[in-house]
């Protein structure tokens, strides 16, 4: 009986024209020259009662298309007499990888179509293939092409000469200057040169592969112009710092590349209206906590980073993580880290006024707060190594999250290392329900700890889990900064006026539109 009921008189009738699809047209959404897209489907519907039998599926391009097709599993750009059963449906799989110099006059970007075509004649059904090509510039490691091997980045500290396992290499003279005339795609990590400076100028984009960054080493700098005229202008000015997948898929998704790192003796590094996002750790700042600045400098900067007007979004572990480093942050917003939004270890110099520092991850479970700040570094036998701690300064900045503890103050106490700290209104969320945090570095009736603290109090941010930051009306913050470090920092970072009456964070308070 098992036998006899595996039907197999299927009688395939040639198809009339009645197919049914998913979409009439396949968006394969943004890609870069010569990068291939993400995989797309497209599925085909029999909704008659008839077995039928679809004499040709091709790209109406044929072979020079630079689509490719998967159907029923076979990979190919032409097929014929593909079988489907009675109100049954079958996938179609599209790729491409398109290269944007065999077309005429690109300017930067080029819309690259064909179609699939089902049957011919009166029967032709077409769908629609759409992609976006981008021209950009792509920077490479080095590759033996004896061995086909990709180099690793060497570097030099304090003199020394190490080898790494980073794949990548140093930044050649000519590419010094990234500008906004087409976008940087990086694979491994671009190394900026001992003694030389990365300039990168306003409205400039790169994009990171996987395990990409970059990184300055000793005695580089890193100077970030990014620039600021209108609201909705913003995003043409800013730079922008995310990974290579431009689907929209990928708009979000934390650590799809590695860092930007400032190496021990890098100076100077000056970061003003950038977004980072989707990395490991946005920014990882090592060593020179006395600064390493210059008189030179027109900002009379002396810390090793001074990042402002700067949003850091969806870091897989870190927004920023300082270890025994020096970093001024004005303007900045930091949100959904994996571990913290802002870390400060083993010890340093950290002076943050008006930010935020949110942390609502939701991606997995979350041990850390958004602010960190310790005195210690742990070596391999788990012995600490303490550093002093010379400031940790947050002034008129909102320190929140999704957790009922957003800040940790985790000192090894030692009478030969400081441990130098102080929030000045501030609002923060503190909230020990088990009454586990004591001592003096949580005595919040210290005014020289804490000054005009506001705990657990309504931020009003706009909407944490697309990252916007503004506070609104509601703000418990509003008018509550002091005015002594607005004066400072007079615009915030949508450059709203905010000293006649001050709000505490990067945001002075506005309307929510129903919108």
């Amino acid at each position: 009986m098992l036998w006899s009921s595996c039907r197999k008189d299927f009688e395939f009738a040639p198809s009339t024209g009645g197919l049914q699809f998913s979409k009439d047209t396949v968006y394969l959404d943004t890609v870069f020259t010569n990068i291939g897209s993400s995989t797309y489907t497209l599925k085909v519907y029999n909704q008659s009662n008839n077995d039928i039998s679809i004499p040709s599926v091709k790209l109406a391009l044929g072979e020079t298309s630079n689509y490719r097709l998967s159907v029923d599993g076979i990979a190919g750009k032409t097929f014929e007499d593909i079988e489907l059963l009675a109100n049954d449906s079958l996938f179609i799989f599209v790729e491409s990888t398109i290269d944007i110099k065999n077309f005429p006059n690109p300017n930067g970007a080029y819309l690259y179509t064909d179609q699939i075509e089902f049957d011919s004649g009166a029967n032709l059904q077409k769908v629609e293939l759409v992609t976006l090509v981008k021209d950009a510039i792509f920077i490479y490691p080095d590759r033996d092409e004896a061995t086909k091997v990709i180099e690793t980045l060497k570097i030099t500290i304090n003199g020394e000469a190490f080898e790494t396992d980073l794949q990548g290499r140093e930044l050649l003279p000519d590419e010094l200057t990234f500008t906004n005339e087409k976008p940087y795609v990086i694979y491994g990590y671009a190394a900026v040169p001992p003694n030389k400076t990365l300039t990168i100028e306003a409205g400039a984009r790169l994009h990171f592969h996987e395990d990409s960054g970059l990184i300055v080493l000793e005695n580089a700098s890193l100077k970030v112009n990014g620039e600021f005229s209108t609201d909705k202008e913003r995003m043409e000015n800013e730079v922008i710092f995310e990974g290579d997948r431009l689907e929209p898929l990928f708009s979000d998704i934390p650590g799809q590349w590695g860092t930007i790192w400032l190496f021990e003796n890098s100076k100077n590094n000056i970061i003003n209206y950038a977004t980072i996002k989707n990395a490991t750790v946005g920014i990882l700042s090592d060593g020179n906590p006395n600064g390493s600045g210059s008189i030179f400098d027109p900002r009379g900067v002396t810390d090793k980073l001074t990042i402002t007007n700067s949003q850091i979004y969806n870091s897989a572990s870190f927004g920023i993580l300082g270890r025994n480093t020096s970093i001024t942050g004005e303007n900045l917003v930091i949100n959904n880290s994996g571990l913290a939004s802002f870390a400060g270890t083993f010890g340093g110099k950290y002076n943050l006024t008006h930010s935020t520092i949110a942390n609502y991850w939701s991606n997995s479970f979350r041990e850390i707060p958004a602010l960190l700040i310790n005195n210690f570094l742990l070596d391999e036998d788990d012995t600490a190594i303490l550093a002093d701690l010379d400031a940790a300064n947050f002034n008129n900045c909102i320190i929140f999250g999704n957790e009922d503890i957003e800040f940790l103050l985790e000192e090894i106490e030692d009478d030969a290392v400081v441990f130098n700290f102080k929030f000045t209104n501030c609002l923060v969320k503190f909230k020990d329900n088990n009454e586990e945090y004591d001592g003096p570095n949580y005595d919040f009736e210290d005014t020289n700890l804490y000054q005009s603290i506001l705990f657990n109090e309504n931020p009003d941010f706009q909407n944490t889990q697309r990252n916007q930051m503004a506070v609104g009306e509601a703000s418990a913050g509003i008018n509550q900064a002091d005015p002594v470090f607005a004066d400072q920092v007079p615009l915030d970072i949508l450059t709203v006026n905010r000293t006649n009456s001050p709000d505490i964070g990067a945001y002075q308070h506005t309307t929510f539109s129903e919108e």
